[in-house]
């Protein structure tokens, strides 16, 4: 599995409500999308509460490839861009000394 992280600073006087119905709309289009395992959300707590960064997990590369190349992302892309600013996407996999999560106890 993989792990996309989006990261992005919502741009001065964003109109919050807006982004709601886009955030709405994006998601619900993201959970539709062949290989998604998971879809998560968060804001940064320490500095801004305009950071956010949205996290994805996919069976493949592949299939988040297949997801950013189809055109439901592309439109979704170019309207996140309204909203944001300082965009930026990281592509993570598993650690080859610990591909798997360790928990306590365990």
């Amino acid at each position: 599995m993989i792990e996309i992280n989006l990261t992005y600073d919502f741009l001065p006087g964003v109109d919050e409500q807006a982004y709601a119905e886009f955030a709405k709309k994006t998601i619900g289009a993201t959970l539709k999308a062949a290989g998604l395992v998971e879809f998560r959300a968060n804001r940064n707590l320490c500095f801004s509460s305009s950071q956010v960064r949205i996290t994805t997990v996919w069976q493949t590369l592949s299939d988040w490839a297949d997801f950013v190349e189809s055109a439901t992302w592309q439109a979704l892309e170019f309207e996140l861009c309204t909203f944001t600013t300082n965009n930026r996407i990281e592509i993570w996999g598993p650690s080859l000394l610990v591909p798997e999560p360790i928990r306590p106890g365990r």
